[in-house]
């Protein structure tokens, strides 16, 4: 089974005759909602930088009745965007639900996204390249070919709501796309097609139980309210719901799903965390 891809059947449901496409879809988030889509009957294209994480996600898919097209692609690069909506196309004539979820989440652009005074102005140029050229032109090269009554949903996060000491160009990348959710769904809402965003908190992927350690996911529980995190399932519900017409007066917003971690004062983290047991 892939990582971060849960076992299902695929039943059929909201997306019937529908096509979808999802980027970063190699993992964690992407992977999750590409194959919530496929459970729900969407044929999917799985979209990933990572040509063996999109070859690996679309095999998931296919071998539970699923319907899944594999494609590469580096979102920053317009011609490979351009390319990959066309072969989407080409295979299955219709495009209906769009999933911007791609992200420079890597060791070499993420990690080494610090302080600001230090930080390298190459990382800064990868996230924005990647988080919000990748989004723009994805809209750009699909939006005029999408089925009227379509759907955007892009991934933006907390980090993008609130500010924080290290990070600054992700978070910063990730309010960008607030933004252009806000001009996708007014140049496209009298097509029909709407656009939003999920933005979550932690998110329990196996990328992020490694990347953090047992310290930081212990000052992660103590900053949201519920006794849980969010799974990449989770998001992938609400990405779900967002792209199908149970949602077709939600556009132009931007969803918080976050266990309840922006819904406080500061104090109450630092309250529970002086509390628990050493």
């Amino acid at each position: 089974m892939t990582a971060g891809l849960p076992g299902f059947a695929v039943s059929g449901g909201r997306f019937d005759g529908r096509v979808a496409l999802v980027t970063g879809a190699g993992s964690g988030i992407g992977a999750a909602c590409a194959a919530r889509l496929a459970v729900e009957g969407a044929c999917v294209g799985v979209l990933d930088v990572r040509a063996s994480g999109a070859r690996a996600t679309a095999a998931a898919i296919r071998g539970r009745g699923g319907t899944a097209t594999a494609l590469t692609c580096d979102v920053s690069d317009e011609k490979q965007v351009a390319a990959a909506v066309a072969e989407l196309l080409a295979s299955y004539g219709r495009l209906d639900v769009v999933h911007s979820n791609a992200a420079a989440l890597g060791r070499e652009v993420y990690g080494r996204d610090h302080h600001l005074e230090t930080l390298d102005a190459d990382v800064w140029d990868r996230t924005m390249a990647v988080n919000v050229r990748g989004a723009m032109l994805l809209v750009k090269h699909a939006a005029p070919r999408m089925a009227d009554g379509g759907a955007f949903v892009l991934t933006s996060s907390v980090s993008g709501l609130t500010g924080d000491l290290d990070h600054a160009a992700y978070g910063t990348s990730k309010a960008a796309l607030t933004g252009l959710v806000r001009y996708v769904a007014t140049t496209y809402g009298a097509r029909g097609i709407r656009c939003n965003a999920v933005a979550p908190a932690l998110v329990l992927t196996d990328a992020a139980r490694l990347a953090l350690g047992p310290d930081r996911l212990a000052d992660k529980e103590a900053e949201r309210l519920l006794p849980w995190a969010c799974a990449p399932e989770d998001v992938a519900d609400l990405v779900a719901f967002l792209a199908s017409d149970e949602a077709r007066c939600i556009t132009g917003q931007t969803v918080v799903i976050d266990c309840g971690t922006l819904a406080h004062r500061p104090e109450h983290a630092l309250h529970q965390r002086r509390l628990a047991p050493p």
